[in-house]
């Protein structure tokens, strides 16, 4: 991008367009680069999820479905579960649902609580990339039965998190 507009400054300056011509474009590299890094740091400003907004299951299944799938199917299904019980269960005590902020709750969306939020995330991203390096080396060799018992093991823990909120609805 940067590249890009280098190029474009130099391609301009060595042709024989005129002073206003040159002054628009520029003008308008400028005026480009000046949004491009407020919007930048309106990104970093908003408000975080506590629950990484990642943290979903697209379709829970049951053991028929299961057992006809191949086994690196069977692996994604696995991890895909792993990343959302990491990125879920530290928290039920706060929340059990993504996109719930600290705002929200009333906790104050303040240096200090904003920087221990982000050094979490980056302690579970960490953890999560060790993690799924680990089972997509070594899960293969697993036996496929009980990869499909491990997934719906998951999947029950998963969906028991809809009566923890019923239970503390009422």
């Amino acid at each position: 991008m940067y590249f890009k507009l280098i190029y474009i400054f130099l391609f301009l300056s060595t042709t024989n367009y005129t002073k206003k011509m040159k002054s628009k474009i520029i003008l308008l590299g400028v005026l480009f680069f000046l949004t491009t890094g407020a919007i930048s740091a309106q990104a970093k400003n908003a408000p975080r999820s506590i629950i990484s907004t990642t943290a979903l299951i697209r379709k829970y299944h049951d053991q028929k479905e299961l057992s006809g799938m191949q086994k690196g199917e069977l692996l994604e299904l696995y991890i895909e579960r792993i990343k959302v019980l990491v990125k879920t269960l530290p928290y039920i005590a706060l929340v059990t649902k993504p996109g719930v902020t600290m705002a929200d709750l009333g906790i104050p969306d303040d240096g200090v609580h904003k920087k221990i939020l982000e050094s979490q995330a980056a302690g579970t991203t960490t953890f999560l990339d060790t993690t799924v390096e680990f089972q997509r080396k070594m899960m293969p060799y697993s036996d496929k039965g009980n990869l499909i018992a491990a997934i719906l093991f998951y999947e029950n823990t998963l969906k028991s998190l809809h009566e923890f909120n019923e239970l503390n609805e009422m």
